[in-house]
């Protein structure tokens, strides 16, 4: 029964008390809106004579809209007027063009297009979750109803990552150039693979002179070199129970995987080979470097619909994953925080054979709110103890610096909105001295 048939029925009993027979009048004012409403529901299209398709996006970037449309076909002989409701998950940021409660009529044989825009605020499969149809009949008055949890046909948008340090990409390539010697210069004396042979110019160093070929040139030639090419790289992701803090607007994880794009996005230029490991208490997502041109794009599909898992990280896992998979040298940049109970018991163990085959660089990025308690005002009496406990927790970290640099691991530890280009400086570095 809708509203319309309340209506009536309210209506009505307005009239009752100048009956002669109030009691009667009810009965019979109540059997014939209900005779009214059966015989409207009887009319009403069933529902599940109706098709139903969707087509639209099927991934969609975070901060994106995407419009997935649902058609609603009527194949009866009678017109259709319904409610629809289409729900998705509240992260979908679902808005639907229909306002919800209007009616959509559909004439006889014919498809309405329902689309619904999707703006959403989270990363990973994004779900339709119910689809409800109210076939109301001619009246108004009854209606035929079907709910479908989950909703069928079925739909999942996937929400890929952000990407926003690409605006860092175009700089870090001009200075890629100017190491491989494209653009501007040749290293001179730095890297593994040899070049080219020149004249020897002042503050050249002196182990760079070719002897044999001075000899028949009579005259000093230098060796010059540039970093090798086809190197490997292996981006490893910490998905355990720190990925989930959040820093400012987003978690750990996803400033993780923003910086991790603008890497592979630059070593993939470089020619160097990209690896990524995800994970926590069990390897996560997998993707190897081969077929380059398509890396990039495997690597954010990849990605997308990791969320960290409320476990410490097995970085025992992680030590055997990576040794057994990468033979050759590699440079590893493990994405992890610097927490001290987490790394203290579960990576410096394991660390020593892991730096012992790889170049280890460990990026991570630190809590602001710690920086705060420790300069704040006191304003309460708990204050003082507050800051004491960031000073420890900053003390503590630092040791933990300390440590793995003993063990040879570069450690970058910036803030959130640093982490991306600060590990990208960190590359091209270490591939400009021939350390990787």
């Amino acid at each position: 029964m809708t509203w319309r048939a309340g209506l009536l029925l309210a209506a009505g009993a307005t009239t009752l008390p100048v009956w002669p027979a109030p009691f009667l009048g009810v009965a019979v004012l109540t059997a014939a809106v209900l005779l009214l409403v059966a015989l409207d529901r009887l009319l009403a299209v069933p529902p599940h004579a109706l098709g139903v398709t969707r087509t639209g996006d099927r991934t969609v970037r975070l901060g994106g809209t995407a419009t997935v449309t649902l058609h609603l076909a009527n194949p009866t002989d009678s017109p259709l007027h319904a409610q629809i409701r289409d729900a998705w998950v509240p992260s979908a940021g679902a808005r639907p063009e229909q306002p919800p409660g209007r009616v959509v009529t559909v004439a006889p044989g014919t498809t309405a297009a329902l689309p619904v825009r999707l703006t959403p605020t989270r990363r990973g499969d994004r779900q339709a979750v119910a689809l409800t149809v109210r076939s109301l009949g001619p009246m108004r008055l009854g209606f035929r109803q079907r709910a479908e949890r989950p909703a069928t046909p079925p739909w999942t948008l996937r929400v890929l990552p952000r990407f926003d340090s690409r605006r860092h990409l175009p700089e870090k390539l001009a200075r890629l150039r100017i190491i491989d010697g494209v653009q501007v210069t040749r290293g001179r004396g730095h890297g593994t693979e040899f070049d080219t042979l020149r004249e020897y110019a002042v503050g050249d160093d002196v182990r760079s002179i070719d002897w044999r070929a001075s000899a028949r040139r009579a005259d000093v030639l230098v060796r010059t070199w540039r970093p090798e090419r086809d190197r490997r790289l292996v981006c490893v992701l910490d998905t355990g129970r720190t990925s989930a803090v959040r820093l400012g607007d987003e978690p750990r994880l996803d400033t993780a995987i923003d910086a991790a794009l603008l890497l592979t996005a630059l070593a993939a230029r470089a020619g160097d080979r990209v690896d990524l490991l995800a994970v926590d208490t069990a390897v996560r997502a997998r993707v190897t470097g081969s077929g380059r041109p398509a890396l990039l794009p495997r690597l954010v599909e990849a990605m997308a619909p990791l969320q960290p898992a409320l476990a410490e990280t097995d970085f025992e896992l992680v030590a055997a994953e990576v040794l057994r998979r990468e033979r050759q040298r590699s440079l590893v940049v493990l994405f992890t925080a610097l927490d001290a109970g987490a790394l203290r018991e579960g990576l410096l163990p394991v660390l020593p054979r892991l730096a012992a085959r790889h170049r280890v660089v460990l990026a991570a990025t630190h809590d602001p709110v710690l920086t705060r308690l420790t300069t704040a005002t006191p304003t309460g009496p708990d204050d003082p103890y507050t800051a004491a406990a960031a000073w420890r927790a900053l003390a503590e970290r630092d040791r933990v610096r300390a440590a793995l640099s003993r063990h040879g691991v570069t450690v970058v530890d910036v803030a959130a909105d640093r982490l991306a280009p600060t590990v990208a400086d960190t590359y091209l570095r270490l591939k400009s001295l021939g350390q990787l």
